[in-house]
């Protein structure tokens, strides 16, 4: 039987990149379920750590310093994006295969849509280089820290680079928050007049204590955001073809925009909804 191929050992930092996007909190990163199950299965020594994504980092880390070799690192990616664990949820395996290409980039390589691990085009050693061979809309997203609701409600949209489609999409997603968060069926500013209005006394949203002066301005601060954010760019997308030149806006725009949404999405996070009669 011929020896293994042992590869290179790769930067802490890019294991630790793998580990953030397969790891990553919420949607779409590995449960710890999943998590426990794929360590046991390639014998990688689990370990104890405040979080999922410091505990694959630290397993993962530690069997590399073991092997002398990178892998262990590449098996686990390699079961992890197995495509008979994603036949039910391909939106899944393509937002975890395009997380990865930035990290990977760093090591020559990239997830290939059979869900191994392959040569990539080229080695980045730049920041500009990982955005060109990673995608520059979800790299420069990723780098920028955007909420995991922004990129969740215009995923397919990112993929495709259309960046008109992707802030329609991105900013219907408030409005669909909303709706999920407080059972309402009104849209645009009549739902952010229901939402936030207090008109019947505290509103059905709050996202601060409401208690003071400066709390209820803040308050109605952000129910004016929401509406000038939907009118500017939910509205003309809405009525006006890609195609016309009378509604346009910039990859710049629309990475600030999505920075922008990012932070109403933190605000609904932590908002607190009161039930209604």
């Amino acid at each position: 039987m011929p020896p293994r191929t042992l590869h290179p050992s790769w930067p802490p930092a890019v294991i630790e990149g793998v580990a953030d996007v397969l790891a990553s909190t919420g949607w779409p990163g590995l449960t710890n379920g999943e998590i426990n199950k794929l360590l046991a299965m390639l014998d990688i020594a689990d370990l104890e750590a405040p979080n999922k994504r410091t505990r694959l980092w630290a397993a993962l880390h530690n069997q590399q310093l073991r092997d002398r070799a990178s892998n262990c690192v590449i098996r686990f990616i390699t079961e992890a994006m197995a495509l008979g664990r994603h036949l039910q949820d391909q939106p899944r395996f393509d937002a975890l295969r395009d997380g990865l290409a930035a990290p990977l980039s760093l090591v020559g390589l990239r997830v290939n849509e059979q869900g191994k691990v392959a040569r990539a085009a080229g080695t980045a050693t730049t920041l500009n280089e990982v955005a060109e061979l990673a995608g520059r809309l979800r790299a420069e997203l990723r780098r920028r820290g955007v909420h995991t609701q922004v990129v969740r409600y215009c995923e397919e949209e990112l993929l495709r680079q259309s960046l008109f489609h992707a802030v329609f999409e991105a900013t219907k997603g408030v409005s669909d928050r909303l709706r999920q968060m407080t059972g309402l069926t009104a849209d645009g500013a009549d739902l952010v007049d229901q939402c936030f209005g207090s008109r019947s006394g505290i509103p059905l949203v709050q996202i601060n204590a409401y208690s003071t002066d400066s709390q209820a301005s803040e308050h109605r601060g952000f129910a004016n955001l929401l509406k000038g954010t939907f009118g500017m760019f939910r509205n003309p997308p809405a009525h006006t073809p890609r195609a016309t030149a009378g509604w346009a806006l910039t990859e710049p725009d629309a990475l600030d925009l999505f920075s922008l949404l990012s932070l109403i999405h933190r605000r609904l996070d932590n908002a607190q909804i009161t039930p209604r009669p």
